[in-house]
């Protein structure tokens, strides 16, 4: 099977700084503004882009983290690439492959004129190293196996730029997955470090249009055009280098610094804008942009294994509780979508299932008494001796996560259930991830257009396991998404897990996350992956 056969620091002192610098190699305006009239990009000059939080770290295989990959998308490639409309994959780095039957066995031809920013060829020992480390980890690096490349067994270099990867189960999700930000190729002299090493962007090696300059570590990020660039994705329009000079990166986590250093001129683009922000930036001639992130929506998983939520019938109850019509309407003011299963509308392999997640508390009221939960002298039910009375925290990559919880924590109450909200530190929050009688409600969500991504969220052996549970149904429901071959039984197969975690409720989806940049009006061509991670590749300024 070939389906290719051709083919700063945080505030507006360090914002002005990077404006500075940016001015430096900025276009006339003349020369700007009659491309601009004609709708042409122009070459040149330095993009100020304003990121909400600080990257973690740079090792690609774990380069998820929207803040990571607002850097690693500008500096590494990935062998192929996926329409963010249409989904479609298609040649980047590969230029070809082959693919059997039964989908254990994936043969990719690599293109022979890339080199890497340190001038070293791009060739198949590279490429299998770096996913021998996505599939199967290695210890003596400190690097772990990564859960968007499943079954996988081991590679082969058939030539300099042939490489083949084999798999013990059929694994039909590993094309979508070569074209996913994790799977970013690096070179070996950057593979071959320990995890520490690779997390540390100034050893970041790749092939990518821009290549890292300076580094002030949680404050400021500067890349700068790679001359030589000369191969994008075989389908985009624009080849040859980027028509940016140079991006400064600027950590700025508050949003009113953002937006207004947006509005006055010393940023060309932010991420992160609050929906409260939006109207007054279109208002004042910005762009804002909503970038769908299509995979699992950010939900509450109830782990049933915390004993307050092993009765189906409270976990039901808390489902109905739940109005996620109001959710959407007062917190994110009708700019966000309604939930309408555990996965998005954009995602592969979604289903409708609105018709069992609606609210209705007098419902929720019931299925709690006939659990045994009394209400006590406070209204907060009990039963032997016991409150129900649960914690979730809160998370910081989410908007309005706070304000979110405290609208719930008011749902709950009403028919008789405590939400308690919190903020912990670090290595708290480390351990609730893993503890579900630490962490009961926990808000949840993985971005990623492949139905794997069910997967990735839910099943026990994953690294993300929302649950933190060993149900041996839902894992071989989940087993089958990854191995079976055709797309129609994957997508149906998937649609079985959807409703499998709905009628067991163990999670309650809230509402469709959508990455928000804004751009000046001088601002062009910012575009997103299928999962709204930004792609500066195309950007140029006019004014």
């Amino acid at each position: 099977m070939n389906p290719h056969a051709r083919r700063a620091g945080a505030g507006l002192v360090a914002v002005a700084a990077a404006l500075a610098l940016a001015a430096c190699s900025t276009p006339s305006a003349s020369s700007q503004n009659s491309a601009a009239a004609a709708g042409e990009p122009v070459t040149g000059g330095t993009l100020t882009f304003l990121e909400s939080q600080a990257p973690t770290c740079f090792y690609a295989g774990g380069g998820g983290f929207y803040p990571v990959a607002t850097i690693l998308n500008q500096v590494a490639d990935k062998l192929t690439y996926q329409d963010p409309e249409t989904r479609e994959i298609s040649p980047w780095l590969a230029t070809d492959w082959e693919v059997d039957d039964d989908a254990t066995e994936y043969v990719f031809h690599l293109r022979d004129d890339v080199t890497f920013s340190d001038g070293t060829p791009l060739d198949a020992e590279t490429v299998a190293l770096n996913f021998d480390h996505f599939g199967l980890g290695d210890e003596s690096l400190g690097l772990a196996a990564q859960e968007f490349v499943a079954n996988y067994e081991g590679s082969e270099v058939i030539d300099d730029h042939t490489v083949k990867f084999t798999f013990s189960a059929p694994t039909p999700g590993f094309l979508q997955a070569t074209s996913v930000v994790g799977s970013a190729i690096v070179a070996k002299s950057t593979a071959e470090l320990p995890y520490e090493e690779q997390c540390q962007l100034e050893n970041l090696v790749a092939t990518g249009p821009f290549t890292v300059g300076e580094v002030v570590p949680e404050q400021k990020y500067s890349l700068a055009v790679r001359e030589d660039y000369d191969w994008a994705p075989e389908v985009s329009e624009h080849q040859g280098r980027a028509y940016l000079d140079a991006v400064e990166i600027i950590v700025t986590p508050e949003d009113n610094v953002r937006t207004g250093a947006l509005t006055a001129g010393q940023a060309d683009a932010i991420r992160a804008v609050q929906v409260y922000d939006a109207d007054a930036l279109t208002a004042a001639g910005n762009g804002v942009h909503y970038a769908p992130t299509n995979g699992v929506n950010p939900q509450f998983a109830l782990r049933w294994t915390n004993p307050l939520l092993a009765d189906l019938r409270v976990r039901q109850a808390l489902q109905k509780a739940t109005d996620t019509a109001a959710i959407v309407d007062t917190i994110y003011q009708g700019k966000f979508a309604q939930a309408t299963s555990v996965l998005s509308r954009g995602a592969t392999g979604y289903v409708d299932l609105s018709d069992r997640l609606g609210y209705d508390p007098e419902a929720a009221a019931a299925l709690l008494d006939e659990a045994g939960w009394v209400p006590g002298d406070d209204g907060i039910r009990e039963k032997d001796g016991q409150r129900l009375e649960l914690e979730t925290w809160v998370g910081a990559v989410f908007p309005l996560n706070q304000q979110l919880d405290e609208l719930v924590a008011e749902q709950w109450e009403k028919v008789g259930v405590k939400l308690n909200i919190d903020t912990p530190d670090a290595a708290t929050a480390t351990a609730g991830q893993k503890d579900p009688l630490l962490l009961p409600v926990a808000i949840t969500h993985v971005g990623r257009v492949d139905p794997d991504v069910l997967k990735s969220n839910f099943h026990s052996a994953s690294n993300r396991n929302a649950l933190v549970s060993d149900d041996e149904v839902l894992d071989g429901l989940l087993n089958e998404i990854s191995t079976l071959s055709s797309t129609e039984e994957r997508y149906a197969k998937a649609a079985e897990v959807q409703e499998y975690l709905i009628d067991n409720a163990y999670t309650i989806p809230l509402y469709e996350l959508p990455q928000t940049y804004a751009t000046s009006a001088g601002t062009h061509g910012l575009t997103w992956e299928p999962v709204g991670r930004v792609v500066l590749y195309d950007t140029w300024l006019s004014e």
